[in-house]
């Protein structure tokens, strides 16, 4: 049992997993840090000096905290485009990496030998006589 223990655990998906949730979280708290001390704060001085985090509601001894709540869905946004934006970029290297290699091996496909330059003129005369006998006169 620790023998499979220890290969599923050091499976490459289960490593690059573990370090996409540990990255997440030191991504989330810099996205929470940047949302509630920089633009919550900007954001309520646009709206008059408000600070969102203390906007509450209480009714008896029950207490609405609505600021957490729009601070948290503010959170999200931000999180949500970065995330939507990285991913993009990755993308786009990604896809950019594949054009290059493609473009790399279609020249070296068309650097063809004496040897194949002469197949490809029999093939093509094959299949113009071919054309021709097949068409009525």
């Amino acid at each position: 049992m620790l023998e499979e223990f220890k290969k599923f655990a050091l499976k490459g998906n289960v490593l690059d997993l573990a370090v996409g949730v540990i990255m997440g979280g030191a991504f989330g708290k810099i996205v929470s840090s940047l949302v509630s001390d920089i633009m919550m704060p900007i954001l309520g001085l646009l709206l008059g000096g408000k600070d969102f985090s203390k906007l509450s509601y209480t009714h008896g001894k029950a207490t609405i905290a609505y600021g957490m709540f729009i601070q948290s869905i503010v959170d999200f946004l931000i999180i949500s485009v970065s995330i939507f934006i990285f991913i993009k970029l990755i993308n786009k290297l990604t896809s950019w990496k594949k054009t290059k290699e493609e473009e790399i091996e279609e020249k070296e496909i068309q650097v063809l030998t004496k040897q194949e330059e002469l197949l490809v003129e029999i093939r093509d005369l094959l299949k113009a006589q071919k054309q021709n006998a097949s068409q009525p006169e």
